[in-house]
C-alpha cells in the first residue's frame, strides 16, 4: 500500500496517523460504472456526532448501483444531488476500525472495531453516525461484517416488522441468492417457516447451504402458477405483475414487494409498489412494502436473531478498491452470487 503524506489536519482528540488523503471510488457525474475511477480524495473531518472509520472492507448492494446512476430520478429529489451527486464517493456498508470521534461520540473510542452504515464508504475513510454503528462481533471479520448492515436490516424488517412471519408458514423468497434475499432465508429458517428460494440453477447450491427448504430455478418453473400457495411472499427486486404474485398467494396472507427494477426511468419499482398499496384495502390478500429504516438499534436486533456472530453472512466476491467499477458491472448482469464486498485494506 502506498505511503501517506503527513497529516496537518486537526481532528477530534488529536489522533496520530490520520493522513491528508486517501483513496476512494469516486464519480462527479451519475452514469454508468465507466464514471467511476478511484483517485486520490481529501479525508473527511467527523462532525460532533459522527465517527472517522479506518475502512478495511465495505459491501455492494442494489442501492449503491441506484445512487451510482441517479436513477429514478426520485431519488435525486430526496436530496442526493439533482444535476451531479452531493456526495462523490461511492457506498454505505462499512467494517473497520474506528480512526477519530466527534466532540459529543459517547460510544466509541479511538481503536474500536466497528460495522454499520456511513457514506462514502468505498474508500480508505469514512464517516458515520455514531447511531449507525455497532461493535464488531469477534466472530466475523471484517469482510463478512462489512455484508451485513444495509441487507440484514432490509431483510429483518421485510421478513419480522412488515412480514410478521410465523412459524410453521410457508414462505417463497423471490430473489434468494442476493445480498438481502441471503439474510431472508437464513431468518425465515431460523424461524421456523418452511422455505423456498428462488435463483438461477448456478445458484441454488447457495441457497441451499443458506437453509432453504426447497429451491426452484426460476428459468425452469414458475413459482407463481398457483400450484403451491405461501402464507408469505418476498418479491425482492424483481419485475413480477401483481397479479401473478396474488395467484401464489393464500387467499388472506401477506406479499411484501423489496424494492423493484420496473416502472422507468422516474419511480423505479415504486409504481408496482404504489399499485400495491392501492389495491390491498380492497383484497383478503395483504399487499405491501415499505422503507428500510437504517440504525444501529436495528443491527443489534440482527445480533439477537442469531445472524451476526453466530451465522456467517453469504459473503460473494471480493473486490480491491480500484476494481469497484468491475464489481457494479458484476452486480447489474446479475454475476453476484450473496453479497459482493470491496475489500479496502488488507486482511489481518
Amino acid at each position: 500500500m502506498r505511503a501517506h503524506p503527513e497529516t496537518t489536519r486537526q481532528y477530534p482528540g488529536d489522533p496520530q496517523g490520520i493522513p491528508q488523503t486517501m483513496r476512494a471510488a469516486v464519480r462527479q457525474r451519475y452514469g454508468q460504472a465507466d464514471v467511476v475511477e478511484a483517485r486520490e480524495v481529501a479525508v473527511p473531518v467527523p462532525g460532533a456526532e459522527e465517527v472517522l472509520v479506518e475502512v478495511h472492507a465495505a459491501g455492494l448492494d442494489r442501492g449503491v448501483w441506484h445512487l451510482m446512476t441517479g436513477t429514478p430520478y426520485l431519488l435525486r429529489l430526496a436530496g442526493f444531488g439533482l444535476r451531479r451527486p452531493r456526495q462523490p464517493v461511492l457506498g454505505m456498508d462499512v467494517a473497520g476500525r474506528v480512526a477519530a470521534v466527534g466532540r459529543d461520540v459517547t460510544r466509541f473510542a479511538v481503536g474500536d472495531e466497528v460495522f454499520g452504515i456511513g457514506t462514502g464508504t468505498f474508500a480508505e475513510y469514512a464517516l458515520a453516525r455514531q447511531d449507525k454503528l455497532v461493535a464488531k462481533p469477534a466472530g466475523l471479520t471484517f469482510v463478512q461484517a462489512a455484508a451485513v448492515a444495509i441487507s440484514g436490516l432490509t431483510a429483518l424488517q421485510a421478513l419480522h416488522d412488515v412480514g410478521r412471519v410465523r412459524a410453521g408458514q410457508r414462505v417463497l423468497v423471490l430473489g434468494a441468492s442476493g445480498g438481502v434475499g441471503s439474510f431472508v432465508v437464513q431468518l425465515a429458517r431460523a424461524a421456523g417457516a418452511e422455505v423456498t428460494g428462488v435463483c438461477s440453477a448456478a445458484k441454488a447450491d447457495l441457497v441451499r447451504s443458506l437453509g432453504a427448504h426447497h429451491v426452484i430455478d426460476y428459468a425452469g418453473a414458475d413459482p407463481t402458477d398457483g400450484t403451491v400457495r405461501y402464507d408469505l411472499i418476498l418479491d425482492i427486486g424483481g419485475r413480477t405483475r401483481l397479479a401473478k404474485l396474488r395467484r401464489a398467494l393464500t387467499a388472506t396472507r401477506t406479499l411484501v414487494i423489496v424494492g423493484g427494477e420496473d416502472g422507468g426511468r422516474w419511480t423505479g419499482g415504486i409504481g408496482r409498489q404504489l399499485r400495491a398499496l392501492a389495491v390491498s384495502p380492497l383484497l383478503k390478500q395483504r399487499l405491501t412494502t415499505f422503507i428500510s429504516a437504517e440504525s444501529g438499534e436495528g443491527i443489534e436486533r440482527l445480533r439477537a436473531a442469531g445472524e451476526v456472530g453466530r451465522r456467517t453472512p453469504a459473503v460473494g466476491r471480493i473486490y480491491p478498491l480500484d476494481e469497484v467499477p468491475t464489481a457494479l458491472r458484476d452486480h447489474e448482469a446479475g454475476r453476484a452470487r450473496g453479497k459482493s464486498v470491496i475489500q479496502v485494506r488488507p486482511a489481518l
